[in-house]
């Protein structure tokens, strides 16, 4: 069932996100050459303790048989990597592009955002495949208004990523999210007939994390043998943007952008 939240509820969702936002923008800034994808998780998990907030991701548990908790503060997917990507040794190179996903509950309420990151020179493909995804969220924030129904956005989200020649991601999905980071509904980025059983009205007081994954070759995606991260089957590169949104009278009110 889809909770819907209160303008009090939706506050405190705001001020998850502004912790959210903040460290999303300090990683963005210490994404350069020779930094390591462990050194962004530790300073990501020093500002949450500093804020007094606790991680979504970290030791989130794994559901294939066997499989280890997540280990880290934040997803670290570097160029083919698309999602879940483990923070560690690895040191980012020039021409590289970073997925940064990261979420944050702070007082029983949750934010969950992410952007890809174009450190140095990038080659214009990747650059232009990051570019794409980055408007296809901000196409579907632009869509929302109570009473669509949210195949209309999926649908144009997905045109306006094949229409540049890249292909979206189907195996992964957005979320609703509230006093827990997975709620009800599914919220697709794409519309294939399968998921007519699971469409919905927007309403006030729906909150949904929005995330668009875009692969610049085909959609298959495979999971790489650390039990987490997920990389495109062909390995072409992907990124990944998402906004946590509420969904208000005269559209839609997004919470993880820093105001």
């Amino acid at each position: 069932m889809i909770k819907l939240k209160t303008s009090a509820q939706i506050e405190q969702m705001r001020q998850a996100g502004r912790v959210v936002h903040g460290v999303l923008a300090r990683l963005s800034e210490m994404a350069r050459p020779g930094v390591t994808t462990g050194e962004l998780d530790a300073e990501a998990a020093r500002m949450l303790a500093q804020a007094g907030a606790d991680g979504l991701f970290k030791d989130y548990p794994n559901h294939r048989v066997g499989g280890r908790p997540f280990p880290g503060y934040i997803c670290a997917s570097l160029n083919e990597q698309v999602v879940h990507g483990i923070p560690g040794p690895r040191a980012i190179r020039d021409g590289d592009i970073l997925s940064v996903d990261f979420g944050a509950r702070l007082d029983g309420w949750c934010g969950d955002a992410a952007v890809t990151l174009m450190v140095g020179q990038v080659p214009p493909k990747a650059a232009r495949l990051v570019e794409v995804t980055r408007e296809t969220l901000d196409l579907a924030i632009q869509m929302i208004r109570p009473g669509r129904m949210w195949s209309q956005i999926a649908k144009a989200m997905q045109r306006h990523v094949e229409s540049a020649g890249f292909s979206v991601v189907t195996e992964y999905v957005g979320h609703g999210i509230g006093s827990e980071m997975h709620e009800a509904p599914k919220v697709p980025n794409f519309w294939a007939r399968i998921w007519a059983n699971e469409d919905f009205q927007l309403a006030e007081g729906m909150t949904l994390a929005i995330e668009p994954m875009v692969n610049a070759g085909r959609s298959d995606v495979t999971g790489a043998d650390d039990d987490w991260t997920i990389v495109s089957r062909d390995r072409q590169p992907s990124a990944h943007f998402e906004h946590t949104v509420a969904v208000r009278p005269g559209g839609a009110d997004v919470l993880t952008d820093g105001r």
